[in-house]
């Protein structure tokens, strides 16, 4: 039988023969601010990510290029085996705060972690306004995530 006939063969009753083949892998910083970017997009209760002027000038920027930073407002520290993530948000007025940040945590760590395999140590929440429904230009509407 040659080795093309006992891979198949393998492969035809489910098993896949894998051998060890050394390197490395490296995560970039970018990558897992976008997931984790994303991570927190997805939480009931987030209106927007970023502060201040980042905010201001990420909505203009996503208006011309009609494209979303999905890592505006999020800052990680990536190690060999762990990372720290730091989110800043802008909740919708109503949702509970302490419920939506317990959210974004699980949520950014659960993809950070199964997307990665990197332990994520730290979910560092600052909530930096409340958006009420009704108060805002249309400036504001482009960065809108809930």
């Amino acid at each position: 039988m040659t080795v093309n006939e006992a891979t198949s063969r393998a492969m035809s009753n489910g098993h896949h023969h894998r051998h060890e083949v050394r390197g490395k892998t490296t995560i970039a910083d970018s990558v897992v601010a976008s997931i984790a970017g994303i991570a927190t997009r997805d939480a009931s209760g987030v209106y927007a990510m970023g502060g201040g002027i980042s905010r201001t000038l990420g909505a203009a920027r996503d208006k011309m290029s009609l494209s979303d930073d999905v890592t505006r407002g999020v800052r990680v520290e990536v190690g060999e085996k762990q990372a720290a993530v730091d989110v800043n948000v802008v909740m919708e007025y109503g949702y509970p705060i302490p419920r939506t940040t317990d959210d974004i945590r699980s949520g950014v760590s659960d993809a950070v972690r199964s997307m990665t395999g990197l332990d994520v140590v730290e979910v560092n929440i600052d909530v930096l306004d409340v958006h009420v429904p009704g108060s805002d230009d249309d400036s504001g509407e482009s960065s809108r995530t809930r």
